[in-house]
């Protein structure tokens, strides 16, 4: 019987010790998770603070062609007139 009783107790030790290896590995996932949240949100606040620093170029872009520097007018000015567009269009809306 003391060959039993061994064996069981040895199992009983693996079962702990693996028990207590997954008790490690769910706080590591956990841990790994919310890591990965913060680094989500820190992207996106990188990608929005991308974009308006895009925005902050386009509009500086065009207010140098206004101003006469070549190097975009023609992109200045199909600007230009899709603001005119979106502008006509806002005024048939509201007077419809």
């Amino acid at each position: 019987m003391g060959n039993i009783e061994d064996i069981v107790d040895s199992l009983e030790n693996k079962i702990s010790k693996v028990l207590h290896r997954l008790e490690l590995l769910r706080q590591a996932n956990l841990k790994l998770n919310a890591e990965l949240e913060i680094s989500k949100q820190e992207l996106q606040n990188q990608i929005l603070h991308v974009k308006a620093w895009e925005e902050k170029y386009e509009t500086l872009k065009m207010a140098n062609t206004i101003l006469g520097s070549d190097d975009n007018k023609k992109e200045t000015k199909l600007k230009i007139n899709a603001l005119i567009r979106e502008i006509d269009h806002c005024i048939t809306q509201l007077s419809d």
